[in-house]
């Protein structure tokens, strides 16, 4: 394997207009090859991307020996079937979240990944920015007592009925598409899994999906965790944690520019104390850490079994609103 990790980007999934640069940004990658189910929209968007070869086909794609890794940006539920066909190629996979349909799918692939012996991990990025780190940093320092409650909200609105997000036989809906990030959130803040989960959700009529959903999340140590999501409101990302002594509140929270300052208000013993967070690229963060996970021989940042506990609770919430 050489010095830079050469990359597969499997589909032209949109996201990839934010991965794609991240990696060609990156110390220790760059983008390979593209592949689609149309040979023609691969070639346009490799030659829109400066990507080296395009495939007309997933199979093409992980039959190229000249490739290290692999992301996957497919649609939801296809994330399975292609994330094992990844294992079976020899690929190690930074998989899009969420990570399956469901959690029996995410063991399926964490399975296949370790039959192989391969590193494999879930794309949330927003682990990777800073500003997380700050706040783990102020609860590590007791600077708002005894945490005990951490709110959460992640919506935005879909106009076109035609958005897979919107597709029941993709696996969209709210929870799964952004309300996943809030549940992955309060289980990094506490670094426990909820004993007890409740939720309840609307339906879409037309769509057969969560497009708004509510869910509370009860903890061992007593944290109680409440978020919303949704995919027909007002657009909003932010996360609050409120303690015995204080308050934390990060205003934007999972979906920050790469080119402004991250925000984290703390108010303790001393008021309120604004963190200005520099700006970074928390994608190319991400890739980089998979990057250096592959060069040096070590795990990923966040292991895959993380992935299936999200999805434990996704399953639960979704059993609970339905």
């Amino acid at each position: 394997m050489a010095e830079r990790i050469r990359w597969g980007i499997l589909s032209t999934a949109r996201i990839g207009r934010r991965v794609i640069p991240a990696i060609q940004a990156s110390r220790n990658g760059e983008v390979a090859a593209v592949c689609s189910r149309s040979l023609e929209r691969a070639r346009s968007w490799a030659a829109r991307h400066g990507i080296p070869r395009a495939y007309g086909s997933y199979e093409e794609l992980l039959a190229d020996g000249d490739l290290d890794a692999i992301y996957n940006p497919l649609p939801n539920s296809m994330h399975a079937e292609w994330s094992i066909k990844c294992a079976q190629a020899g690929f190690p996979t930074l998989s899009e979240k969420p990570f399956a349909s469901d959690a029996a799918e995410a063991q399926s692939i964490v399975d296949a990944f370790e039959q192989h012996r391969l590193p494999l991990t879930e794309a949330f990025m927003y682990r990777f920015h800073p500003q997380h780190a700050k706040v783990q940093q102020i609860l590590a320092d007791g600077g708002i007592g005894d945490l005990q409650i951490i709110n959460s909200s992640f919506t935005f609105p879909v106009s076109n009925g035609a958005n897979i997000r919107l597709s029941k036989a993709l696996a969209g809906g709210a929870l799964m598409d952004v309300g996943c990030y809030c549940v992955n959130l309060m289980r990094f803040m506490t670094g426990e899994e909820p004993q007890r989960v409740t939720g309840a959700a609307r339906i879409g009529a037309d769509t057969g999906v969560d497009e708004t959903l509510a869910g509370t999340l009860e903890f061992p140590s007593g944290v109680i965790g409440h978020f919303d999501c949704g995919l027909r409101s007002f657009g909003q990302h932010s996360y609050t944690l409120k303690g015995s002594r204080g308050m934390i509140v990060v205003p934007q929270s999972f979906v920050i520019d790469k080119a402004a300052d991250g925000i984290v208000r703390h108010w303790g013993e001393q008021g309120l104390t604004e963190h200005v967070i520099p700006a970074v690229d928390q994608y190319q963060l991400m890739v980089e850490d998979f990057a250096d996970a592959l060069l040096m021989g070590r795990p990923p940042r966040f292991a895959p079994s993380d992935a299936v506990n999200n999805m434990l609770v996704v399953d639960k919430l979704l059993a609970q609103a339905r």
